[in-house]
């Protein structure tokens, strides 16, 4: 029953059959082969099906839970047997939004040098993204914003509050400046990240409370590019304290504070709500904790 059950999620998460059998590595007549047999097994219909995926019945919603429930403990007790049988050892999956993944190491080179049996892929997903990927076990953790928005039941462990900066050129006049007002950026051509960031939110909102007209010239979801931008110019981008620290040090670039808080939020780590977590995910939350204490 497991397999179907991991198929079940699959669907339900992409919400196409042929697409749900592509994520599980199988046919399409075999996924919906499986389905049904699950159907069978429990006595209920679990998918409206027409010529293709309507969605779940009420009763597929209320399976989808127990699906995710019992997939994720079936997980759980794989690793713990491992980790028994050969130390600490897997994958992690772990979705960051854009704007922490420059400090990203910090947490993950600690952990991957204490856990060297450990492979992580690390993947730059906005903040929404992440809560829906946790909750369909496509990702393990992630490392996104605590306090903006609602984040549903999860566990998380603090990391650090983001605080914010003028990325400019080095030439930009006002490159000399201690520090800037947010009213300020306001005859300053922006590039920011895309509206689905929650950055991008956090940013509109204390643009706007300081009377700032919120066009950008440029948006895009990579940091990456609004640095190229600012580096060629002449377009200026808000970007957090460690952003600033990596690319400000670039020739040609620097940054300035901005005063205030400027609407400060807290970025740390989440996993889902069950216990126990597996050895590989428990020792990553540890890490979290050890890293929020430096």
């Amino acid at each position: 029953m497991l397999d179907r059950l991991e198929m079940f999620i699959a669907l339900a998460t992409e919400r196409h059959f042929g697409r749900a059998a592509e994520q599980c590595g199988v046919t399409q007549p075999s996924l919906s082969a499986a389905i049904k047999q699950l159907e069978g097994e429990l006595g209920v219909q679990l998918v409206w099906r027409g010529s293709r995926f309507e969605g779940l019945t009420p009763e597929g919603a209320r399976v989808l839970d127990w699906a995710r429930r019992i997939v994720g403990d079936a997980r759980t007790l794989r690793e713990e047997m491992r980790a028994a049988r050969h130390g600490l050892s897997g994958n992690l999956r772990i979705g960051v939004v854009p704007t922490a993944l420059p400090m990203i190491a910090k947490l993950t080179g600690p952990y991957l040098r204490s856990h060297p049996n450990v492979q992580i892929e690390i993947l730059s997903r906005s903040s929404g993204d992440i809560l829906h990927q946790i909750d369909n076990l496509q990702i393990d953790a992630g490392v996104t914003y605590l306090d903006n928005e609602p984040l549903g039941r999860v566990v998380s462990e603090p990391l650090y509050v983001e605080r914010y900066l003028l990325l400019i050129r080095d030439d930009h006049p006002f490159a000399s400046r201690a520090s800037l007002s947010w009213a300020e950026l306001a005859s300053l051509p922006l590039c920011l990240l895309t509206p689905d960031m929650q950055n991008r939110r956090i940013i509109n909102a204390e643009l706007a409370r300081a009377g700032v007209p919120i066009a950008p010239q440029l948006q895009s979801n990579s940091v990456v590019t609004l640095v190229a931008h600012v580096q060629a110019g002449p377009w200026v981008s808000v970007v957090n304290a460690h952003t600033a620290d990596l690319f400000g040090a670039v020739p040609g670039l620097c940054a300035v504070a901005l005063e205030g808080d400027g609407g400060a939020k807290q970025v740390g780590l989440i996993a889902p709500w069950r216990e126990p977590h597996t050895p590989v995910l428990a020792a990553l939350l540890a890490q979290a904790r050890r890293f929020s204490q430096m």
